[in-house]
């Protein structure tokens, strides 16, 4: 049976709205405050709310967390060891200060593996051939606002506050930066392949038009597709923007680099969109 926290070890992360995703290899330790809820039992526990504990594989909700205690929301929900893992992580972070402060580590990556070798994958082969490296997801992320569709953007936290100087010294300049997608869990990328699977293609197709799952720099936490108001995400039209000629000339001053330019050796389209922060690259001190 999962035993409900004490009171006192969550009264901490409690005072203050979260500002954290807290990252487990299943599930997501998500504030509560983010989410909405279909059903009225559940909106009602979400309201009264810190966390809630979602899974990663299906965006399922499966508890809340208050200061009360750990509120099912769905039946079966002791026989979950996913789920007591991660309130057991929850139980063990301290008060938010420090949340936001911690430095983030990455996820093992065992559970990824397995689940390509299951579609025929072998990561070894698709790395070599692409150049492009196995990226782990960070065990936490920092809330960097809301998308275009205003969906919460997670980040790294040095990205999160590099990503917010940048738009606004964009928006200085009279230069509107819209966010598209942020991070994205190897889940994410797992969900894509396996409804496209659903429908007779086959991986080689797949393959063809997405990254291998696990193989996105989207998974880091650090990178971002970008947009402008008036023009559709993720279209090659986006380099002919104010937008765009910006980012050229100073999102490097920030730490952003674009990751596939013309002709790069990784075989990915064009992606004038898609941006990521490395650390050290702007030389400002975070």
């Amino acid at each position: 049976m999962l035993a409900a926290p004490r009171t006192r070890r969550y009264a901490a992360a409690m005072r203050a709205r979260p500002m954290v995703l807290l990252n487990t290899p299943e599930i997501e330790l998500w504030p509560a405050w983010l989410l909405r809820a279909r059903r009225g039992a559940d909106m009602r526990r979400l309201a009264q709310a810190r966390w809630l504990a979602r899974r990663k594989r299906d965006g399922l909700y499966l508890a809340t967390v208050a200061d009360s205690g750990v509120q099912p929301l769905r039946p079966r929900l002791p026989r979950l060891p996913a789920l007591a893992d991660a309130l057991a992580r929850l139980a063990r972070e301290s008060a938010l200060p420090r949340l936001r402060a911690e430095p983030a580590h990455p996820l093992p990556l065992e559970r990824l593996q397995h689940r390509l070798h299951a579609l025929g994958l072998d990561e070894g082969e698709y790395g070599a051939r692409t150049g492009l490296p196995l990226v782990p997801e960070p065990d936490r992320l920092a809330f960097a606002g809301f998308d275009r569709y205003r969906r919460p953007l997670w980040l790294l936290s040095p990205a999160a506050r590099a990503w917010a100087r940048m738009r606004e010294a964009a928006a200085r300049e009279g230069v509107i930066l819209e966010a598209i997608s942020g991070y994205r869990s190897h889940d994410y990328q797992l969900g894509i392949f396996e409804r496209k699977r659903a429908r007779g293609l086959t991986v080689d197709a797949i393959l063809r038009v997405n990254a291998a799952p696990g193989f996105s720099e989207h998974h880091s936490g650090a990178a971002l597709d970008i947009g402008t108001p008036g023009e559709p995400p993720a279209e090659e039209s986006f380099e002919l923007t104010p937008a765009f000629a910006w980012l050229r000339a100073n999102a490097g001053a920030f730490g952003f680099a674009m990751s596939y330019p013309r002709d790069n050796p990784h075989g990915i389209v064009y992606e004038p969109w898609h941006w990521c922060w490395r650390p050290g690259l702007s030389g400002i001190r975070d």
